[in-house]
């Protein structure tokens, strides 16, 4: 469970978005992001590992949300996590083919998306056991990758390793060069890379002994994210002046991983950095299909999907609901026609709107099951796994997710001019929620359920 989770969280956004990050906000403004976004998650995770030890359920932000807040609320998070995933996937096909236009550069690109995507497809119906051996090799060559990574920066740093740094300066002089704003327009950028850890609540309904391991799961996997994000983020803001215009390149040869590792003198570090990147690539499109899969998979158990979605295969695998996420993983084979990098920062920040989407759901489920868990009469002692710092965990959750929500506009208004297409990537996944949650709240006549009663018996029916 830990390697699904570190390999949907270990990605582009690091090993590509935090160049641009630390472009855009400097290098104390990257580094104040990624760390009050990880604080967030830290909070989330939490929520979602008292939630998910007490109830596991495969698809358990909506089932969640129905049961403890609103059954159309419920309705709409499901359907808007199945389709961050599954944009997910397209953003990482797209990445991966800019990544195979640095050997093959003539070469088309919807050749590139077609075959990753057929790759994703077969792992994913192999049965969770072969899933989850997979995904464990891809994680593992990514955590190796970042150890190695910060290991050199470090030796450069303090001038065991050859090559020029910028150092402490940049901290001191310019850390925050864009102010507040440009912070958080990079809050976007380091939530999509944060997003994956709540792959864990996924995975709980078909983990074998979810109480034990979903707490060892989130008490490691949190910190061990953390560790590689804020340290890596360090180094390279410590190394690469933020000024530098190849960290705002779309270019996978211009990755700031690849950059440090050249300036260490090692100049093989482009070809094998864009492997390492492409194998970041499929495992983190790989989880995201699992994911989104699973989610689609339970709303269609639960009557908020076609009943044909919740068939399975004979290894366990929902195969209709798997073609349906596919196909919409295929648009990213509009990046033939806009261009490979515009098509990726599109569907970045769509995917990213959706996922703060979900993580504010997690907040405001957990928030009632634990109002409602107490108002039932019910002993906190009696819970398997009990998140800390309640209620002000969730309800800073809360907070930054909406800010982070209603700022992601200033990256489309920074230079004076709106950039339209970019705005509509960024807020697309607002109304498409909340058409879902008011069109199934105008037909079934939902209400907000009351504390007494919101469903904690733990059964999945």
């Amino acid at each position: 469970m830990t390697m699904i989770s570190l390999g949907g969280s270990i990605g582009t956004g690091l090993f590509l978005a935090s160049g641009g990050a630390i472009h855009s906000a400097g290098p104390g403004g990257a580094l104040l992001a990624y760390l009050l976004i990880g604080i967030m998650v830290y909070f989330l995770m939490t929520s979602l590992g008292e939630m998910a030890t007490y109830m596991p359920v495969s698809g358990t932000f909506s089932t969640y949300a129905s049961r403890f807040v609103d059954p159309s609320f419920g309705f709409a998070i499901g359907w808007n996590y199945w389709y961050n995933w599954a944009i997910t996937i397209a953003a990482e096909l797209s990445a991966a083919t800019m990544i195979m236009k640095f050997w093959f550069p003539d070469s088309p690109s919807f050749l590139w998306c077609a075959l990753f995507l057929i790759v994703m497809v077969g792992l994913n119906l192999l049965s969770v056991k072969g899933f989850g051996e997979s995904e464990y090799w891809f994680a593992m060559i990514k955590i190796v990758t970042v150890i190695v990574f910060i290991g050199v920066g470090l030796l450069m740093l303090i001038g065991i390793w050859g090559g020029e740094t910028v150092g402490f300066t940049a901290f001191r002089d310019t850390p925050f060069p864009g102010g507040f704003l440009a912070v958080l327009g990079v809050f976007m950028a380091a939530g999509f890379s944060f997003q994956g850890t709540e792959l864990i609540g996924v995975a709980a309904g078909e983990s074998e002994n979810p109480r034990e391991s979903i707490p060892r799961a989130i008490r490691s996997i949190f910190w061990r994210i953390l560790l590689f994000y804020i340290l890596a983020i360090l180094v390279i803001g410590l190394i690469i002046p933020y000024a530098d215009e190849r960290l705002a390149s779309d270019a996978i040869a211009t990755s700031p991983f690849t950059i440090i590792f050249e300036k260490a003198g090692l100049s093989i570090a482009a070809s094998v950095m864009n492997a390492v990147i492409l194998t970041s690539v499929l495992s983190a499109g790989n989880s995201g299909m699992y994911a989104s899969t699973r989610m689609l998979w339970t709303l269609a158990k639960e009557g908020k999907a076609p009943r044909f979605l919740a068939r399975l295969s004979k290894n366990g695998v929902p195969v209709f609901a798997l073609i349906i996420t596919a196909a919409l993983g295929t648009i990213a084979f509009f990046s033939s026609l806009f261009g490979d990098g515009a098509v990726y920062v599109w569907l970045l920040n769509a995917s990213g709107m959706s996922g703060f989407i979900v993580w504010l759901g997690i907040a405001i489920s957990h928030y009632r099951f634990r109002k409602a868990y107490v108002a039932q009469g019910r002993s906190l002692s009696d819970l398997p796994y009990r998140a800390k710092w309640f209620p002000f965990g969730p309800i800073l959750a809360m907070v930054l997710c909406i800010v982070v929500i209603i700022g992601q506009s200033y990256g489309a208004l920074s230079d004076g001019e709106v950039d339209w297409p970019y705005l509509f990537a960024s807020y697309v996944g607002i109304p498409l929620f909340l058409a879902l949650w008011l069109g199934h709240k105008w037909k079934h006549r939902t209400q907000l359920l009351k504390l007494s009663e919101c469903k904690l018996d733990g059964s999945q029916e």
